[in-house]
């Protein structure tokens, strides 16, 4: 699509969003290749420090190395309160190339304290590097191994949930597809959440109509993410990559979806809820206006983006009690 003809949209963000970004333009980051992936990771670990800092005081938060079949993996256990009802695992985003826990440290101590749940982030294995799917057979290992020793951690693993956010998202309903469809016991995945995702979509007005420089989500810049992620192009249909392409009929647990109103990925999450709603399948939308992709980030200056974290912890807390 020629640029001229996409919407405008830095002129319809709303006048919080338009601050997070002029804030981001007076804290530049140094340029990088786009091929240097260590330097990347560095500037996106040192960008996302102040948005990390504060958040709530928890009971404890604890950093565990966890064995997998090709290696370890860092994991870290966010405990709010001493009897938690679940825990949830989550799953940073940045493209499936850039994050880690501390990237994204105050999410995650936000969602244990609007849960109550002990929240278990994991640094699954980043592209090139680690080609698909070995970051979601890492996140099944890590949910395989604290079910076989949640007594250790003091953690409840009868019932479980995924989260995420961007490419986060993805891979926690493709891990819970994952544990679906392979008879892996870790637990009753009472629920998914899901912040604004990409679903498989190789196409959609909203990736046509959106993103750019300010979002980092061109049609270019998601070809680039896909390419260091997938082995080669067939995989684009892989049930674990293209989710519509898995069974979304059936024993999906329920999900919260969330988007961001100028979102190039929003088609995809629109095209998940519909499809699970029109299975019967419990899910919620919900889309938050004047947002940008990755505003789940800025709850130090939004308060739209702390209202995302309490709907979906809200959301899940209202699975564990059956409503």
């Amino acid at each position: 699509m020629k640029p001229e003809n996409k919407v405008r949209v830095l002129e319809r963000i709303s006048p919080k969003m338009s601050e997070i970004l002029a804030f981001q333009q007076a804290h530049p980051q140094p340029a990088v290749a786009s091929n240097d992936f260590p330097a990347q990771r560095q500037a996106y670990d040192e960008e996302r420090r102040y948005w990390n800092e504060g958040g709530p005081q928890l009971i404890s938060c604890q950093d565990i190395t966890v064995p997998t079949p090709r290696g370890e993996t860092h994991t870290r256990i966010y405990t709010a309160q001493q009897c938690s009802p679940a825990t949830l695992f989550y799953l940073h985003g940045g493209g499936f190339i850039l994050g880690n826990l501390d990237t994204h440290d105050r999410i995650m101590r936000l969602l244990s304290d609007y849960t109550g749940c002990n929240v278990i982030g994991i640094d699954y294995p980043l592209s090139p590097e680690a080609k698909f799917p070995q970051a979601i057979e890492d996140i099944v290992s890590v949910c395989q191994f604290y079910s076989h020793h949640a007594e250790n951690f003091a953690v409840n693993m009868k019932q479980i949930g995924l989260a995420g956010d961007s490419a986060g998202a993805m891979l926690a309903l493709a891990s819970a597809l994952w544990l679906r469809d392979k008879h892996i016991q870790c637990g009753q995945v009472k629920g998914l959440l899901l912040w604004y995702g990409l679903y498989g979509l190789q196409d959609s007005a909203s990736r046509r109509l959106y993103g750019g420089s300010w979002d980092g989500l061109s049609q270019e810049d998601l070809a680039f993410y896909e390419t260091a992620y997938l082995n080669d192009a067939s995989e684009r249909e892989s049930p674990y990559y293209c989710l519509f392409n898995n069974n979304l009929s059936d024993a999906v647990p329920p999900c919260f979806i969330a988007t961001a109103e100028f979102d190039p990925l929003i088609d995809d999450s629109v095209a998940l809820y519909q499809t699970l709603q029109e299975h019967g399948q419990d899910c919620r939308y919900q889309m938050y206006p004047g947002t940008l992709h990755a505003f789940l980030h800025y709850s130090r200056m939004m308060d739209i983006a702390d209202e995302a974290l309490r709907d979906g912890a809200r959301y899940f807390r209202q699975q564990l009690c059956g409503n």
